[in-house]
């Protein structure tokens, strides 16, 4: 029997991140090696000794310095370079990536410069890093396996097709909360609202950025990255059941999709286990018990951010960066969100991306414009 495969989950006190965990406890071919966290640092020290785990990273440095008080089982790393040296010397064959938002860019470089495989949860390593972290995966011969739930499956429907036959990729985005409304109607929605998705059990910042489909923007900007598909090949559809995670069309009229029903332990499995498959205990699709399928076109007049998204990703350079860093800023602030976004990428023409500092230059001043942006409108 082959040993098993060594695991770091990073993130792991977040939704993808526990939902990886139950999937460990139930797979004889995984054993992990480390974990980390922003700065939940009781609920990753209560995971560390559920796991056997003696190295444990927290973003956060004051996070840290009280996990190293209350656990003297093991090791605790801080801040950004902890979560680096947590990669690098974890001697892990296999990183999940399910940290959120930019701060997951660090930990994504460290894990393909090592040749380490990557199994993607931070969309916004590729939104902002883009080219670089896909050249440095030729690079280093290490696998990005994405494992949201639309990349996921376009991974798996792309696999069995030649080069050249597929013609588009379909993201499918359930609409969010407030699908049907009107631009109007959104002016006086509460974080409340934003937080409550009709189809998926996410954490607060996805949540939110699936309300607004900024989401579904990011994720169309990770889908040109993974698959090397431009962006005039690349559609969203509004599908409410969140049945169908993605689907292609390809040249000679056909099209495939992907179904299931939303269940996140599906595309962490395959992303863990990949190139196999594992059993998953979750109950077999009856569409005959779903009945409909319903599909849309997105309203971008209700929903600016798609749009944003689109025009960032074709302008290029530190546009896209640019996009999530005042995304971040104006999400954790809920206010006027697009406007927000707009201004930023006004503000800041995109500029040419020679290295990553160039990325990190621009994250910093989008925040630094967004917050100023934010601090006048309030």
């Amino acid at each position: 029997m082959p040993l098993p495969r060594r695991l770091l989950i990073l993130g792991s006190t977040g939704s993808i991140g526990t939902q990886a965990l139950d999937i460990v406890e139930r797979s004889d071919e995984l054993e992990l090696v480390g974990l980390s966290a922003e700065r939940s640092w009781e609920a990753l020290v209560e995971q560390a000794r559920a796991h056997g785990v003696s190295r444990i990273a927290l973003a956060d440095p004051i996070a840290g310095a009280r996990a190293a008080e209350a656990w003297t089982d093991g090791e605790v790393l801080t801040g950004a370079e902890g979560l680096v040296r947590l990669v690098i010397e974890s001697g892990a064959e296999l990183v999940l990536n399910a940290l959120v938002g930019s701060a997951g860019l660090g930990p994504t470089v460290a894990t393909l410069g090592e040749g380490i495989d990557l199994a993607l949860a931070n969309k916004e390593s590729l939104v902002v890093g883009g080219d670089l972290v896909t050249q440095l995966a030729e690079a280093t011969g290490a696998q990005i396996i994405p494992v949201d739930s639309e990349h996921s499956a376009l991974h798996q429907l792309i696999a069995g097709e030649r080069a050249g036959t597929v013609d588009k990729l379909v993201l499918t985005a359930s609409g969010g909360p407030f699908r049907g409304r009107t631009r109007d109607q959104l002016d006086d929605v509460t974080v409340e609202e934003a937080l409550a998705h009709p189809t998926w059990a996410m954490g607060g910042k996805i949540t939110i950025d699936s309300a607004t489909l900024i989401n579904k923007g990011l994720e169309l900007i990770e889908a040109h990255h993974l698959f090397g598909t431009s962006y005039d090949r690349i559609d969203v559809v509004v599908h409410p059941q969140s049945i169908v995670h993605s689907y292609i069309l390809l040249c000679d009229g056909a099209a495939l999709a992907h179904l299931g029903y939303p269940d996140m332990r599906v595309p962490i499995s395959y992303a863990l286990h990949y190139p196999d498959r594992v059993d998953v205990p979750m109950r077999p699709l009856d569409l005959a018990e779903v009945g409909a399928l319903t599909f849309e076109h997105v309203d971008t007049e209700a929903f600016p951010c798609l749009r944003l998204a689109r025009d960032a990703a074709r302008a290029g350079g530190t546009a896209p960066c640019v996009l999530n860093a005042a995304n971040e800023v104006a999400v954790h602030a809920f206010l006027e969100i697009p406007a927000v976004i707009e201004a930023a990428l006004e503000r800041l023409p995109p500029g040419p991306v020679r290295a990553f500092e160039s990325l990190y230059e621009a994250d910093r001043e989008a925040r630094a414009v967004a917050a100023e942006l934010i601090a006048v409108r309030a």
